[in-house]
């Protein structure tokens, strides 16, 4: 695919991703699902400067091609894949580039079950984009569509969400950092009314610090959140807020393999987890692999992305995947992964087994694990490259088996990503300098 990767299209704001695609993008959305009924496609958008400018010009391609548009306005990911699938809409949008900084942005589009759309869909938009098809008719006169505020679908998703607790959270104390992004109206309001005492943090966007210095990705400030307030535990999420990342009460970090184990176990426990099956992806850390196992869950191992986990998910009927990153699926409850629909799956767990968020953690051990980018401009031709193949088997062979060297291309980024764990931190760094040298010695 020359645009849409494995999170839609992504790119910096009026260089890689412009308006003028954006339009063309709702053009062709507008004429595609208008074509024998008037379409409806509801849109979102994160916090950033750009996401105004994307969403009023797919507001005016999808109406010029006959469809409706109806705007959640600033909203989460998870809310569009919510509101689609539960209100007959043929077609979801979110203008997010979800962790990225400000100056990015992205288009992720959704079919009318909520899911990400369809690689062949994708291909004809890409198609249309560079003029190979011919261009969709204008809508003219009646036929024209109409922009519709739809903040009440919002609303309808922070009832759901509330409405998915099986019990109050009074006397709990909770941190969140919003990531100054898409959470920064909705997580505060949602755990408040579940009866939290909650402290946030991240939550005043000013349209360029989403994400800057705040929320998943950097975790330190809800640590010390947690630790200088001492609170039950925190929930960081990302700009578009499908990632949720924990922090315990004594400031340890809860990533999505912690998650995935914990609630795994606990569905299992209470004869929930359907097909005894989780889902990770080939960076899940190996003690997550190795914590499920002693538990006596199996589990299903994809490559990144949230997509192909769903995707494993939907063909096995399993509840619950995702990756360490904090995309959390529960697929009994939602489509896609959803931050504060986590924090609530951690909370319910807390409650229930009425013990603290470290204890439900210590059954699992993480092996140290180092990672590091290596920009490229060929990302299949390094990783099939002899001399980078002989050296991941020479590493391997010396983990013999404690451990592992793992080499994958970025779905959203020119970069090769080299991950390594072993019994100690050193050594990690050691077989991960170890590939990245020969991989720059290729380059050269």
């Amino acid at each position: 695919m020359k645009y849409f990767g494995t999170d839609g299209f992504r790119g910096e704001a009026g260089k890689v991703l412009t308006a003028d695609h954006a339009y063309r993008i709702g053009r062709y959305l507008g004429w595609y699902y208008g074509r024998e009924k008037r379409g409806r496609i509801v849109i979102g958008k994160d916090t950033r400067r750009s996401s105004y400018m994307f969403e009023y010009a797919l507001v005016a391609g999808i109406i010029s091609s006959g469809s409706d548009a109806y705007l959640l306005h600033v909203t989460t990911t998870p809310s569009v894949a919510y509101v689609v699938r539960t209100e007959d809409f043929d077609c979801g949008v979110m203008v997010s580039a979800s962790h990225n900084p400000f100056y990015d942005n992205g288009i992720k589009l959704m079919d009318g079950n909520g899911h990400k759309m369809s690689a062949a869909i994708e291909s004809q938009i890409e198609d249309y984009l560079d003029g190979k098809t011919g261009e969709v008719p204008f809508a003219s006169g009646e036929n024209i569509g109409v922009a519709i505020d739809y903040a009440i679908g919002r609303n309808r998703y922070i009832g759901y969400l509330i409405s998915l607790a099986t019990r109050s959270y009074k006397g709990k104390r909770i941190g969140l950092d919003c990531a100054n992004g898409s959470t920064f109206n909705i997580a505060k309001s949602v755990f408040d009314a579940l009866g939290a005492r909650t402290v946030a943090i991240g939550n005043e966007p000013n349209g360029l610090n989403i994400n800057l210095d705040c929320g998943s990705t950097h975790i330190d400030n809800l640590v010390s959140l947690v630790k200088e307030k001492e609170l039950d535990c925190g929930f960081a999420f990302d700009g578009d807020a499908d990632r949720c990342i924990a922090v315990d009460e004594i400031g340890q970090v809860i990533d999505g393999d912690y998650i995935i184990y914990i609630c795994g176990s606990y569905l299992k426990k209470h004869g929930r987890l359907d097909g005894n099956h989780v889902v990770a992806t080939i960076m899940a850390n190996l003690g997550l692999f190795k914590a499920l196992e002693k538990n006596g869950i199996e589990y299903d191992v994809t490559t990144v992305g949230d997509k192909y986990v769903n995707e494993d998910m939907v063909e096995h009927g399993y509840v619950l995947g995702g990756e360490q990153s904090g995309h959390i699926i529960f697929s009994k409850h939602a489509t896609t992964g959803d931050g504060i629909l986590t924090a609530i799956m951690i909370m319910e767990v807390i409650m229930e087994e009425k013990t603290s968020l470290h204890t439900l953690a210590s059954g699992m051990k993480k092996y140290p694990q180092v990672l590091k980018n290596v920009r490229v401009s060929d990302k299949e031709r390094i990783l099939n490259d002899a001399d980078v193949l002989k050296c991941k088997e020479e590493i391997e062979a010396e983990l013999e088996g404690n451990g592992r060297i793992l080499l994958r291309a970025s779905g959203t980024e020119p970069v090769v990503r080299v991950m390594a764990e072993a019994d100690t931190r050193e050594l990690c760094e050691q077989y991960v300098d170890q590939m990245v040298r020969t991989i720059e010695n290729v380059l050269n």
